[in-house]
């Protein structure tokens, strides 16, 4: 069983944002193994998806549009595309927050998999619509797989803090 942590907001939000930004710059060194590239997860989506599971809060939102605008300056995007994608994500998720309620590991895992499916694909959208040309399908689905596979990292924080504040269950 997990150990409940206390809900201040540097060790629920502020430590999770800096390791996911660190975790971020650390995975876009170009660095070749066998040719290939390592892939280019968006962490941020983890915290979307832990964060509205965990609490309803103010500073959860302020946080993703702030790393959304990182995401978009450090990959040269369209300034507030990821910003978008995530609200997106946390949105969906703080909407269907009752329904995470009591759900096995692969239930949520699925449930992770559809909200990134959607936010990733409004980002794709948009994306379509601005360039007026269609973005690469395999290199989104590639950034979708290794983004899913990071579910383990969303749930470890809904463990760690899911149980801090009663007055949100």
């Amino acid at each position: 069983m997990s150990q409940v942590r206390s809900l201040e907001p540097w060790r629920w939000l502020g430590v999770p944002m800096l390791q996911v930004l660190g975790v971020t710059i650390l995975f876009a060194i170009p660095i070749r193994l066998w040719g290939l590239q390592l892939p280019e997860p968006v962490f941020p989506m983890t915290l979307a998806f832990a964060w509205a599971v965990i609490r309803p809060s103010v500073l959860a939102p302020v946080a993703l549009v702030l790393m959304g605008l990182f995401l978009d300056i450090f990959f040269g995007g369209p300034l507030g595309l990821w910003a978008l994608c995530l609200l997106i994500a946390y949105g969906i998720v703080l909407g269907g927050r009752s329904m995470t309620a009591g759900q096995s590991r692969i239930a949520m895992w699925v449930w992770y998999g559809v909200v990134t499916a959607v936010a990733m694909g409004a980002g794709f959208l948009i994306v379509a619509v601005k360039a007026r040309a269609m973005p690469g399908l395999v290199a989104i689905g590639w950034q979708y797989l290794a983004t899913i596979v990071l579910y383990p990292f969303a749930h470890r924080l809904i463990d760690m803090f899911e149980d801090a504040d009663v007055r949100f269950r």
